[in-house]
């Protein structure tokens, strides 16, 4: 292949990654935009809304996590590609049985098959590109999936409000349906391919508990990335319980805040992406994401009066510097061999998430003890903790050969 040919390869392959990492943040974010209005309209109590909202979500948070094993592991047995195809065409179609449900049993079973689909789209694109670039480069690539991909959320926020909630579901599905098309275009790692033909374990993710190094450092790549689903699942998303708390001026909108919230960590995922690349690190530059995540959390709980636009600032400047998500997926795939690259890669980002289940459960707990205020701050430093622990931890990857195994 000459080097033209080959970097408009890269290239396509980088723009599909990112187009599907967009279309799945668009229906993640999408479901808690319109989860209330699509409650309403099936004739749900108002007073049981937030009760079948958590229980739809909790169906939906399964199927992430079995997806992130799942299509993990067929990432490394099978490939990188039956993930890009079998994820994207799974969270469409699931995405347009979405807009024609009449009962919640039929709402939270597609929210578990959207789940499961939503679940290999980020881990098989960054596993992708970061096989197919060059070590001294692959972080600009997968910065732009990332990146690229968050604004996901902006174009959920705004189909949401603008249009009917079952529109809104077809439109999702829809993009997924025309992204297939760019996908055979897309040419599979050749790292997989040589590691294919050996004889050698693949996609067992039994392999991670059977040595004690390898668990801890699957730990430590999950950990390091807690902060920011707090974040987002409980600073901004339950935003009108902390207006309450520290006396804001106007009511604080938690949907609002989590699209400006996204649009920060699109953009921090450019900064933090490309100061990596910059100055060769990963981990410094991750530790300062971290450090100032921390500072912008006492900042938003140690003051009173917030206006909804401060409030709104704010939620850009704690996206900015969350926004070390791209670097935090790069590094969970250099640090595993080319036989767990996958299964490492797309589960991680899930279990990250599912770890919103037990801060939610831990932070509740804390606030019937202390209040809103002091669980968070405690919350606060409970993640940020474990996350500098866990760094510490991780061997540092910029510019290491990923043309390893697992043994």
């Amino acid at each position: 292949m000459t080097n033209g040919k080959q970097s408009g390869s890269v290239s396509l392959l980088i723009l599909v990654a990112a187009l599907g990492y967009f279309v799945d943040i668009y229906d993640l974010l999408l479901f808690l935009i319109i989860k209330n209005k699509s409650l309403s309209a099936l004739g749900v109590a108002p007073d049981q809304i937030t009760e079948v909202g958590l229980y739809l979500m909790n169906w939906q948070m399964a199927g992430l996590l079995i997806g992130g094993i799942f299509w993990g592991v067929l990432g490394d047995k099978k490939g990188r590609l039956s993930v890009l195809f079998g994820s994207i065409i799974m969270y469409s179609l699931a995405n347009i049985a979405n807009g024609f449900v009449t009962t919640i049993p039929m709402y939270a079973a597609l929210r578990f098959i959207a789940g499961v689909g939503l679940a290999g789209e980020l881990g098989a694109g960054i596993t992708l590109v970061s096989e197919s670039m060059s070590k001294e480069n692959r972080g600009y690539g997968t910065m732009l999936v990332a990146g690229i991909g968050l604004m996901g959320a902006v174009a959920a926020y705004v189909v949401g409000d603008m249009f009917e909630w079952r529109t809104a579901f077809f439109v999702g599905g829809g993009l997924g349906i025309l992204l297939l098309l760019l996908r055979f275009g897309v040419f599979e790692s050749g790292l997989f391919e040589r590691m294919a033909k050996k004889d050698v374990q693949k996609g067992n993710f039994l392999m991670l508990f059977s040595s004690r190094d390898r668990f801890f450092k699957y730990l430590n790549c999950i950990l390091i990335a807690v902060p920011l689903w707090f974040v987002v699942g409980i600073l901004v998303g339950i935003a009108p319980e902390f207006g309450k708390a520290l006396q804001a001026k106007d009511v604080l909108d938690n949907g609002k805040g989590v699209m400006f919230t996204y649009i920060g960590i699109s953009l921090g995922d450019f900064l933090s992406g490309a100061l990596s690349q910059i100055f060769r690190t990963r981990k410094k530059i991750v530790l300062i994401f971290i450090l100032l995540t921390f500072s912008t959390m006492l900042v938003y709980l140690l003051s009173t009066g917030w206006t909804a636009n401060g409030f709104y600032v704010l939620c850009v400047v704690f996206g900015l510097f969350t926004g070390y998500w791209v670097v935090f997926v790069t590094i969970s795939a250099e640090q595993f061999g080319t036989n767990l690259r996958a299964t490492v890669t797309t589960s991680v980002p899930n279990m990250v998430r599912g770890s919103l289940i037990p801060v939610t459960l831990l932070f509740q707990y804390l606030q019937a003890q202390m209040g809103i205020i002091n669980a968070a701050l405690c919350i606060a430093v409970l993640t940020v903790g474990l996350a500098l622990f866990a760094l510490y931890h991780l061997d540092e990857t910029y510019g290491r050969d990923l043309n390893f195994i697992e043994e």
